[in-house]
């Protein structure tokens, strides 16, 4: 495709028009070269290009006139491709995919293509196959004949009892090895009930559950009804070796000396899976899953030596753990939940050992002391806190309600239904949501003169002004849409269903929760591998262009996205 002569360069003199709503159409598309360029909407500038970013492709996709101003900002110099040549281009479709997708689109291709390994933070019904079906009365040889002619290792049978299911196995070492007549009916040699799980489970459960069983076949239900089989197929079982052989240590909870060597073990499976393409849901979930596991395990040890609970109790993970959102390990952030005060004692000497156990893992103490230890109390202590967090949700109190907002029971049979029903309450709050969305302004992205990014000492924190950004804003959002969920992405998801949020802008956000996750979680695992502690900052010499041109838009679109946060509360944006 020839475009000799499409592409030339073009001087603008400092606040010349270069594109505006008076004109029909574009002329072509625009990409600075030198200097700035100013976005203006109603006299307003509303953002600042910079070299290798583009304009005026709106305006030709459309084929209408630009929806906003755009001024130099001091001189400028742009490349400027003829919208014949831009249009020819838009034959090719990764440059037309580019330029038509949304923040969030973009995003995506941005991120390394993954492989073609399941991931395993999506339902267990996504990899299913259809369940094939025998008659109850059916003989064990027309059972075998089922099996060869539609080509699976299981069936399924439904009996008066409820399900059953018989595999290749059970013909195998319940017939043949049993010499049993070919006759013998199929259900006397069928497994019943058959174990299930449902069809909403993450994948990861669903395999860990398999290899916790010692099961090969596992029926998918929603209700009463079955809507898959999840198979553990060779590969998979051999790429989830190592996750899954973790996982049974810590469950089986005998074996002390894993303490010392877990977080190296952990950061192996995470640079695992990142290296295979995993998305960052699918990484962060196996590692709560892991990390749930080992608290389990040292609960079981503490019990052991202390005796039986005294009564029922629930372990809660807070934080980025609570949320499911860990991918390293961090410091701990837990609580305690007990139904009878009397029983104060026993928990206090429970949690002192979990934590210590914690601690010898690779967890380090909670600088601001949400642990076990200081937040263990009875259920009805419990209520009273959350009363008080709504009642006055200032200072201190706001603080531990927006920690407490994202807890999660990992260990325990305690319900904590009446914590859930305050929940409920806050959602209807007005006072509180206010509250809790002037919170959430607290946290503005490093956005400078002309909106760059505002480097310190040519690093940026990725955490205090993206990802604490949009937990925040979730959290308000999810909230108030009266979602029990915990997960950012849940709760963007949940606000955007509950027509809270734009479509749009809820998946702009969780593609930015996402990339900047990605983007961090990198670097982190870098630094280790050079000796060196993690951290939420990021060098800008270690960005290519093209990240950090990313990084930018990201950053504008949660500033936009606080915005209307407090246009919504009417409140004053920090």
């Amino acid at each position: 495709m020839g475009l000799e002569g499409a592409l030339r360069r073009v001087r603008f003199a400092p606040g010349e028009v270069i594109l505006s709503p008076a004109q029909p159409e574009a002329e072509g598309l625009f990409v600075v070269y030198q200097g700035a360029v100013r976005l203006e909407q109603d006299g307003q500038g509303v953002a600042w290009l910079e070299p290798g970013e583009a304009f005026g492709y709106p305006s030709l996709l459309g084929q209408q006139p630009p929806s906003l101003t755009v001024r130099a900002e001091g001189e400028a110099e742009c490349l400027l491709l003829s919208k014949e040549a831009f249009r020819r281009l838009l034959e090719r479709p990764a440059f037309a995919l580019f330029f038509s997708a949304r923040l969030a689109e973009r995003l995506r291709l941005l991120q390394p293509a993954a492989l073609s390994l399941p991931d395993l933070g999506q339902e267990a019904r996504e990899v299913a196959e259809a369940a094939v079906w025998l008659e109850a009365e059916a003989s064990v040889a027309q059972a075998a004949r089922r099996m060869r002619d539609t080509g699976v290792s299981a069936l399924l049978l439904r009996t008066p009892t409820g399900l059953a299911i018989l595999t290749d196995r059970d013909l195998r070492n319940r017939v043949l090895a049993e010499e049993r007549p070919s006759s013998a009916p199929a259900l006397s040699v069928a497994s019943a009930p058959a174990r299930t799980l449902p069809a909403r489970a993450p994948l990861y459960e669903a395999l860990a559950y398999m290899e916790a069983q010692g099961i090969h076949h596992l029926p998918l239900v929603e209700g009463d009804r079955v809507v898959g089989l999840l198979t553990d197929r060779l590969f998979l079982r051999r790429w989830l070796q190592t996750p899954l052989a973790l996982l049974r240590r810590l469950e089986e909870g005998s074996d002390l000396g894993l303490l010392a060597e877990y977080r190296e073990r952990l950061h192996g499976i995470v640079r695992q899976m990142l290296a295979a393409g995993f998305s960052l849901p699918a990484i962060t979930r196996q590692v709560s899953l892991l990390n749930d596991a080992l608290t389990r395990s040292l609960l079981r040890l503490a019990e052991a030596r202390l005796g039986p609970p005294p009564c029922p109790y629930a372990w809660l993970a807070l934080g980025s753990e609570g949320r499911t959102e860990q991918a390293l390990l961090t410091d701990q952030d837990n609580a305690l939940a007990y139904q009878n005060p009397q029983a104060r004692p026993y928990f206090q000497t429970l949690a002192q050992q979990v934590l210590s156990g914690l601690m010898e893992a690779g967890f380090p103490p909670c600088p601001g002391g949400y642990m076990a230890d200081r937040w263990g109390y009875a259920l009805s202590e419990w209520e009273a806190h959350f009363r008080a967090w709504l009642a006055e949700p200032q200072g201190d109190a706001l603080l531990e309600a927006q920690i407490f907002l994202d807890f999660r029971p990992i260990a325990g049979s305690l319900s904590l239904e009446p914590l859930h029903h305050y929940l409920r309450q806050a959602a209807r709050s007005r006072h509180f949501l206010t509250a809790l969305a002037r919170s959430a302004l607290v946290f503005t992205p490093p956005l400078g003169f002309l909106g760059r990014i505002h480097w310190e000492e040519g690093q940026v924190n990725l955490k205090k002004g993206g990802l604490a950004a949009i937990v925040a804003l979730a959290r308000v959002y999810g909230l108030e849409a009266g979602s029990l969920a915990r997960p950012t992405l849940e709760r963007l998801r949940a606000a955007a269903e509950a027509r809270l949020l734009p479509r749009e802008e809820a998946e702009d956000l969780s593609e930015a929760f996402v990339f900047l996750s990605h983007l961090r979680l990198k670097h982190q695992l870098e630094a280790l591998s050079r000796g060196q502690p993690p951290s939420n900052r990021v060098a800008q010499s270690s960005l290519s262009p093209r990240e950090q041109q990313m990084l930018r838009q990201v950053f504008w679109r949660i500033r936009q996205a606080q915005q209307a946060l407090a246009g919504r509360f009417r409140l004053q944006l920090l």
